[in-house]
């Protein structure tokens, strides 16, 4: 809602409640709902879009989110799977993502974790090689580890190929009532 605002209008809309610092997301992350709430959230926070819509709870196989981009110059698409994790954390729960990616051929993993990585966790990543974009030439780490520290307070984001189309498609720009009463005026 918030990117579609912007992109309609160019305005900024502020998020009364949304957490902005690592203890806010961790109480966002309690409570009955809180887990959802915490993954719905985080998903945001790097343009990922939810499986299955803000609705879906339950059995995920592993895949919280998604972010496409291109991959090819035909306009072929490819993913990164999001993997959101609001409690303990270790270096299975990595291996695991790498499965996933395998298992869904996607391009990229990325883990979002509010607890700090370990350096087994960060060993385990390393292990699943990286991505080759065909598009910018570049290559990306292919399981990308992100704490909810290093999105709020670093402005971290995933490393992704440059052309990336929004995971949302943009809204089409609306101009201003004064936009157009200018345009009337001198045409």
């Amino acid at each position: 809602m918030k990117a579609r605002l912007k992109d309609s209008f160019g305005i900024e809309v502020p998020v009364i409640g949304q957490p902005t610092e690592v203890e806010g997301a961790r109480q966002l992350a309690q409570g009955d709902d809180g887990r959802y709430q915490f993954q719905w959230w985080a998903l945001n926070l790097i343009d990922a879009r939810p499986l299955g819509g803000t609705e879906k709870k339950g059995s995920d196989r592993g895949i919280d989110g998604r972010v496409t981009f291109t991959i090819g110059p035909k306009g072929e698409m490819g993913q990164a799977l999001v993997s959101v994790k609001s409690g303990h954390v270790n270096s299975s729960m990595v291996r695991d993502l790498k499965g996933t990616i395998e298992r869904e051929k996607a391009e990229i993993g990325v883990f979002i974790t509010l607890e700090e990585a370990s350096r087994e966790m960060e060993l385990e990543a390393t292990t699943a090689g990286v991505y080759a974009s065909p598009i910018d030439g570049r290559d990306y780490p292919r399981i990308q580890i992100l704490t909810i520290r290093d999105l709020l307070e670093e402005g971290k984001k995933p490393m992704l190929p440059l052309l990336i189309l929004p995971t949302y498609q943009q809204a089409e720009r609306i101009p201003s009532k004064r936009a157009a009463e200018q345009e009337e005026l001198f045409g």
